[in-house]
């Protein structure tokens, strides 16, 4: 094959290792496209390829099956659904070992206002998307929540004033 690159691909089993794969220009223009618009019917998506249909379809399952393509959702306009807030919040920690890292992460599954969550290096522990109704909602999860969880030492938020730039997934092709 021509142009071939080598990505990294995150075995599902742990993010911790990492196996590389060749992908060569089309399963590139394939991963970009889908990454646009998930829901890009399989005819236009094997047209901008650059192939037919069967062979695209077997590129995006061999795709799904090795890890690289995780899922397919609906990017929603969280304002238009009632979550007009959102806000950054940066977690410190009083201890951070394994299992209380496992514990908080655990606390944080069962939020549904936090969207994202990482693990950071540096002086927080945990840096948190958080979508709310108003600042007073998120002030009752912030109190209620957040402060109230045994392991947490520090909360600082910031407020998003807007979203500049949004792009989901990452660069694939040189455009």
């Amino acid at each position: 094959m021509k142009n071939v690159e080598e990505l990294p691909v995150i075995n599902r089993s742990s993010s911790r290792q990492a196996r590389v794969v060749k992908l060569d220009k089309i399963d590139q223009r394939i991963l970009s496209d889908l990454q646009a618009d998930g829901r890009m019917t399989n005819v236009d998506l094997a047209k901008r390829a650059g192939i037919s249909a069967p062979p695209c379809l077997r590129r995006v399952r061999n795709l799904e099956e090795s890890g690289l393509i995780l899922s397919y959702h609906a990017q929603v306009n969280h304002a238009a659904l009632g979550y007009p807030v959102t806000v950054f919040t940066a977690i410190k920690l009083n201890s951070v070992g394994e299992g209380e890292l496992r514990r908080f992460e655990g606390q944080l599954e069962k939020w549904p206002l936090v969207r994202e969550a990482y693990v950071m290096t540096g002086d927080n522990d945990f840096l948190l998307k958080i979508v709310a109704r108003d600042w007073d909602d998120y002030q009752d999860f912030l109190t209620n929540h957040l402060l109230e969880s045994p392991n947490v030492a520090s909360v600082k938020s910031s407020l998003s004033v807007k979203t500049s730039k949004f792009k989901a997934g990452v660069p694939i092709l040189d455009e």
